[in-house]
Formats: C-alpha cells, structure tokens, sequence
C-alpha cells in the first residue's frame, strides 16, 4: 500500500504562511429599481468597482492575522436620458477575508505579506462570489480583472496611507 505525502503537524506549523480558514465577511447585493430595472435596460451596466485590502491581528500577542479583500461594484445606467443623471442598477458589496499564521517572517516583510500575498490567494474566490452575486441577481456576471496588490500596497505606501499600525495594515 502506497503512502500519500501528507505534511505532519509539526512541518504545517512550521510554513511561514499557513491560510487557516477563508469565508464571506459580508455580502449585501442591492437593486434599487427592481423590477423596472430588468425590463428598462437595453445594454450591459457599466460597472465601476473600488477595492481596499485591510488586514488585522486577530488576538494580541499571535501570529495570527484577518486579511480582508473589500469590493464595492456599483453598477450604472450605460445610456442615461440627455440631462440626467446616471441610475444606479445594482449595487455589490463583498468583504472576502481568511486568517492566516506568520511563522518565522522578518518584521518588515510582514506588511508585504499581508498586503499583497495574502489577498492573491483570497482573490480568486472573492472574485468567484462577486461573479455569482451579480449572476444570480439578473445581470451580467461582473468579472474583475487580476489585480496587481503589490502595485496596490506601494500606491498607498507612496501616498502615506497604508502601513501597520496598532496591529492593523491597509492597502
């Protein structure tokens, strides 16, 4: 009988990134001209989307971090009569978190870590959430392109707005 190559317990503890659990923080999909809205629109929403990376110590004194990815996408009117304002179709809001561990990492690549190589790997299943929300809600499923967190973090580095502190990091 084969034996399948499992990591003990003791190797697991010792990764310096371990994801302990993902999930749906919050999820609120909204339709303020349901039904209307369904047979009024001619062509797909146009659809502008804002996203923040927050991460937080979980207790005091662990290595242990929530990292959560927020997406607002707020949905429009593609061709609003002359002289109007656009109408909002939809609106999406999701925070997709995971706790992850830190073992062994330096001091000064723990922000980088949690704020960009943490929501890569949540990022493909906030972005699956957020397809399926917008899918089951009637419209066009809302695809979000990769997004480039390091970019992101080294943005708000630049700006003075990101950074650790008291055990919470933004990006």
């Amino acid at each position: 009988m084969s034996e399948t190559a499992q990591p003990s317990a003791q190797q697991q503890a010792a990764a310096p990134l371990v994801v302990n659990l993902q999930y749906v923080k919050d999820l609120s999909f909204e339709v303020p001209g349901a039904p209307l809205v369904y047979t009024t629109l001619r062509q797909p929403p146009r659809v502008d989307i804002n996203l923040d990376v927050q991460a937080r110590r979980v207790a005091e004194g662990q290595n242990s971090f929530e990292v959560g990815i927020a997406i607002r996408a707020e949905a429009f009117d593609p061709a609003p009569a002359p002289g109007t304002e656009a109408t909002r179709i939809f609106l999406a809001d999701l925070v997709y978190a995971g706790v992850f561990t830190l073992n062994g990492i330096p001091e000064a690549s723990v922000e980088p870590v949690l704020l960009v190589e943490c929501p890569r790997l949540l990022f493909p299943f906030a972005r699956d959430v957020l397809a399926t929300a917008t899918r089951d809600g009637g419209f066009p499923p809302v695809l979000l392109q990769p997004i480039d967190f390091l970019a992101l973090w080294q943005s708000r580095r630049a700006q003075g707005q990101g950074g650790m502190q008291n055990g919470v990091a933004t990006a």
